[in-house]
């Protein structure tokens, strides 16, 4: 390296955005991710011991994928090479091998290959590493945005350990932005800033888990605010804001307002109404609310409110909090209102709802009572001594695959738990045990 080269890369440091100076050198630095960092952790331990094997890093943007690549490369005695995928082509990575195997001829050097965004490799380029990670020429580390079970190569995955990264928490992400403001070194220090804690709060909590982000805002706060009178650049609110290009609202998630806003919200799909159903969830999701805690409000109220009147809106529900996982933010917007407007605009009925806790009463306020004997496990030996299955009658030898016969304990056998609504679905049901129980089997 010239002198050149050198002012080059000290100048490139000097411009990179905050969130690249400020990347973790070591473990110790590293903030969330405790599930697969955390002290004695499986990767925590590879890590240190610098017995790291082919791995992939799998999790939504600004949760440390890429930093974690980095720790690897300045914690192990490997040779640390990376490549883009989005960039490379077959020739990089032909170069990336030739000097792989060059380094375990020469001194027994081990190559670790870092690929971003790996699922933007073909079938083909994938297939190309496959040999290379197999016989340990190269330690493969990928980092992907997508499910690696749809888009990378099952004999790479078959080869390599999947860690799955969850978004930052906010306090994450709180701790990352003061770090950021007061670091000399590789943060804003130098800069004499501070930052409201209102700021902080409404940062970590519209970056959804994404510590990019926040960083990208805390930067162009700190370089686009002029000073006060005291020389001190001070981000308030309103700068965090605009730096962000949202507003803040009122909602705080551990509050009141959280809770009245997901109360109208879950009455409002009770209540059919989904215009006002859709804009609670607007609200929801602008403030960054949580999209599993959304969808899991949605499939309570689909059961609990919809139930047998419709009980594909419980598929519908249920549907879309899986595939809110795999799609993520902003297209899972249109998943969960999908699923909203299904909910809303389903025929109403809580009669399931009403029947297992009209059950569960009866079962806490009465002695426990015996199984109908003809009810009873037949299937094993010596169960006829006992009397057991004998007289049960199979429903299925009957006209409308339906007989008459005691199905409850004695003693119970009047009890009715699940009356059927007169809307959607149970208008059938009616139908169907009308007919049934007029033309009794026995």
């Amino acid at each position: 390296m010239d002198i050149f080269d050198y002012a080059r890369n000290v100048n490139s440091k000097k411009e990179s955005p905050l969130a690249s100076r400020l990347r973790p050198k070591t473990l110790e630095q590293v903030v969330g991710q405790e599930h697969i960092i955390g002290k004695g952790k499986l990767l925590y331990r590879a890590i240190k011991a610098d017995k790291i094997s082919s791995v992939i890093f799998y999790g939504p943007p600004g949760t440390g994928k890429t930093t974690l690549a980095k720790v690897i490369a300045n914690t192990t005695s490997a040779e640390f090479m990376q490549l883009n995928a989005t960039v490379a082509g077959k020739k990089d990575m032909e170069d990336v091998v030739s000097k792989a195997k060059m380094n375990m001829a020469m001194n027994g050097k081990k190559t670790i290959l870092f690929v971003d965004e790996i699922h933007r490799f073909n079938k083909g380029q994938q297939d190309y590493l496959l040999p290379f990670v197999e016989d340990g020429t190269v330690i493969l580390i990928g980092a992907t945005t997508e499910n690696p079970y749809f888009e990378v190569n099952s004999a790479l995955i078959s080869r390599s350990i999947i860690f799955e990264l969850q978004p930052l928490s906010v306090e994450n992400i709180k701790e990352l932005i003061k770090r950021a403001v007061t670091d000399k070194e590789n943060g804003m220090g130098i800069y004499n800033a501070s930052i409201d804690e209102e700021a902080v709060e409404f940062l970590a909590e519209i970056s959804n888990g994404d510590a990019r982000t926040a960083l990208n805002a805390v930067e162009l706060g700190v370089l686009t605010t002029d000073p006060e009178q005291n020389g001190k650049i001070n981000i308030t609110l309103e700068v965090a804001e605009q730096c962000i290009q949202k507003r803040a609202l009122k909602y705080d998630k551990g509050g009141d307002n959280h809770y009245d806003t997901i109360s109208a919200f879950i009455k409002s799909m009770r209540g059919s109404d989904p215009d006002a159903a859709v804009y609670y969830l607007a609200r929801m999701l602008y403030a960054g609310e949580s999209v599993d805690f959304i969808a899991r409000r949605i499939m309570i109220c689909a059961a609990e409110d919809v139930g047998m009147a419709n009980p594909q809106a419980l598929v519908v529900a249920t549907s879309a909090a899986q595939a809110v996982h795999q799609v993520g933010m902003p297209e899972a917007q249109i998943i969960l209102s999908e699923a909203v407007i299904c909910v809303a605009t389903s025929p109403k009925s809580n009669s399931a709802c009403n029947a297992i806790f009209s059950a569960m009463d009866k079962v806490k306020n009465t002695v426990t009572v015996k199984v109908p004997v003809h009810l009873m496990d037949a299937h094993y030996k010596g169960s006829a001594k006992l009397g057991h299955g004998i007289g049960y009658k199979y429903a299925h030898d009957y006209p409308n695959h339906y007989v008459d016969q005691q199905y409850l304990p004695d003693g119970l056998e009047n009890e009715k738990f699940y009356n059927p609504g007169d809307l959607g679905y149970e208008k059938e049901i009616k139908s169907y045990f009308d007919m049934i129980k007029n033309n009794k089997n026995s």
